[in-house]
């Protein structure tokens, strides 16, 4: 298929905040006018009317008027990789069935961030990986990550996975949120810019630690205030003048 216009949202591992950093990127864009929606095209570990959902999160994280099931194509309900989920319940859902399903979510909007479920090599469905997936959209990938010790591991680790496969990472993004005391953390100071020096692909920023209620302007300020959303603006900009040329 032609390259879709948007970004794919991938993690280091399940649990990483993809979800919040996802949806704060998309309220801030949307804040400044653009036309950016969001889609989740498997999603697993619940059902959707319990609010805890990654679709219903992300409605509220940007501030969407929109219902769960449009922006998120599966759901299932245990928790465990959307192949092994799905699985469970009967279902054989092929990598053609995904695409076809977010569609119409791709053509509602400019531009649309795609949130994975877990890592890159997860399996969503009997003969593919994300990366499959990542691979027939040809989108850009962003990589959310830890901030602690363990993740120069992990995210070049994930970086090369993706290089090797031929996908373009625009950046990455470190979730400071998760790294829990930080200041017992040194290598939370360093992490970045060691990932930045073996990788060559640029941290674009660590998002801040938020408690208690988390709505859309709080996240669109946490953006505004700790991520460079210029090579997010550039990456879209080049893709919409592609798409004209």
């Amino acid at each position: 298929m032609n390259g879709t216009q948007g970004l794919f949202v991938t993690g280091t591992d399940t649990g990483v905040g993809k979800t919040v950093i996802t949806g704060a990127l998309v309220a801030a864009l949307r804040a400044e006018g653009g036309n950016v929606g969001v889609w989740k095209p498997v999603q697993t570990g619940g059902l959707a009317g319990e609010g805890t959902t990654d679709a219903e999160l992300l409605l509220k994280y940007t501030g969407m008027d929109s219902d769960a099931e449009d922006i998120a194509s599966f759901t299932f309900e245990a928790p465990l990789a959307p192949m092994l989920a799905a699985k469970q319940t009967g279902l054989n859902i092929t990598l053609q069935d995904i695409l076809s399903a977010g569609e119409s979510i791709l053509h509602r909007y400019d531009s649309v961030f795609i949130e994975g479920a877990g890592g890159v090599a997860v399996p969503i469905t009997k003969d593919a990986l994300t990366t499959d997936l990542i691979a027939e959209l040809q989108t850009p990938v962003l990589i959310v990550a830890r901030s602690g010790l363990g993740t120069i591991n992990h995210t070049l680790l994930t970086m090369e996975y993706l290089e090797r496969r031929g996908i373009s990472i625009l950046g990455f993004i470190l979730n400071d949120g998760l790294s829990g005391e930080l200041h017992l953390d040194p290598s939370v100071e360093t992490n970045g810019r060691i990932i930045e020096h073996y990788s060559g692909i640029p941290c674009l920023g660590h998002f801040p630690e938020l408690t208690g209620e988390i709505d859309s302007k709080r996240l669109i300020h946490a953006v505004q205030a700790t991520i460079n959303l210029s090579p997010v603006r550039d990456a879209l900009t080049i893709q919409k003048m592609e798409e004209y040329r």
